[in-house]
């Protein structure tokens, strides 16, 4: 594995993050068996919410560090609140204090590293959440703020009222849905791809050292799943088996490295459960695409260069 150190922090991350979003339905050995490889690969990030299994996710993950609470030293946790799932996404200090305290007994700890912001509120008052990130950060329950699927702009409205630097925003990125990549590549011209959905954020996140973590990273979307092995993704299935026979690895590995290969040094967020699954995608820290080979599996996916 290969670390560097996170932008506005003291932290030496992993390349890749463990995303815990899918273990809620995992026995805790299950889970204990995944953790353990992950530690024994060298990943020392692991991403939580709230939400994730209800809750449930962040309770199995907590009963490991019960049977082996060495583990906690040993980790960078990160997890996120704000959506009430079905009803409203909440920013207001009343909720963030309690989904953080929420979380923390869930996990078995009394700290997390970080704590992200999971989608924009559209009722947020920055003063309110700056006043909540104040409070965790003085009662030493969290020691980083950042962001999940925020704006240039939201992050600069929070930013005018917090104390704290906001040094992550996990997005969305995959060889197959890449806007934000899409939008530059396509500057002034009149096709759909030139369209700006996000209002930079890219190159605001690269400007402003925070860093980008890719969630889905070899999902193409919601409805269609993994973009691996998948029929309408003949032509990027078949240039990722061409790579992954010269690097001697899986496609899952090439879709990791892809993200790893941009300069603006992202962190994948891993989310799979099999500790199989997990050395394979760890296995993209071991080799880098080339330019070529890069834009070679961003045109099979059928986008234009114009």
């Amino acid at each position: 594995m290969e670390y560097y150190k996170l932008p506005q922090s003291d932290l030496t991350v992993s390349k890749i993050a463990l995303g815990c979003m899918r273990i809620s339905n995992k026995s805790v050995e299950e889970v204990e068996e995944l953790v353990k490889t992950a530690l024994d690969l060298g990943i020392n990030f692991f991403d939580h919410a709230d939400i994730y299994g209800g809750g449930k996710s962040e309770e199995v993950f907590g009963e490991v560090l019960k049977r082996h609470p060495e583990y906690r030293e040993k980790m960078i946790l990160q997890t996120k609140c704000g959506i009430v799932p079905g009803k409203r996404y909440d920013f207001s200090k009343e909720h963030i204090l309690q989904c953080v305290n929420d979380s923390l007994k869930r996990l078995n700890t009394e700290h997390v590293e970080i704590l992200l912001l999971h989608r924009p509120d559209a009722l947020c008052d920055p003063q309110e959440v700056a006043e909540a990130f104040d409070e965790l950060y003085q009662a030493g329950k969290v020691k980083y703020f950042g962001v999940s699927n925020h704006t240039p702009l939201q992050i600069e409205l929070l930013k005018k009222y917090s104390k704290y630097p906001l040094i992550i925003n996990q997005l969305q990125l995959s060889i197959v849905h890449s806007v934000m990549i899409d939008s530059g590549l396509n500057m002034n011209m009149k096709e759909a791809y030139a369209q700006d959905k996000d209002g930079g954020v890219l190159d605001y996140c690269r400007l402003n050292d925070i860093t980008i973590q890719p969630w889905s990273s070899i999902q193409a979307s919601w409805a269609e799943g993994t973009f691996i092995d998948h029929p309408d993704y003949q032509k990027l299935n078949d240039v990722m088996q061409e790579l992954a026979n010269k690097y001697h690895v899986t496609k899952p590995t090439i879709a990791i490295a892809w993200l790893l290969r941009h300069p603006a040094k992202m962190q994948p967020i891993v989310g799979t459960t099999s500790p199989i699954h997990l050395k394979e995608m760890s296995d993209a820290c071991k080799i880098q695409l080339t330019r070529q080979e890069w834009y070679d599996l961003y045109l099979a996916s059928d986008k234009p260069l114009p």
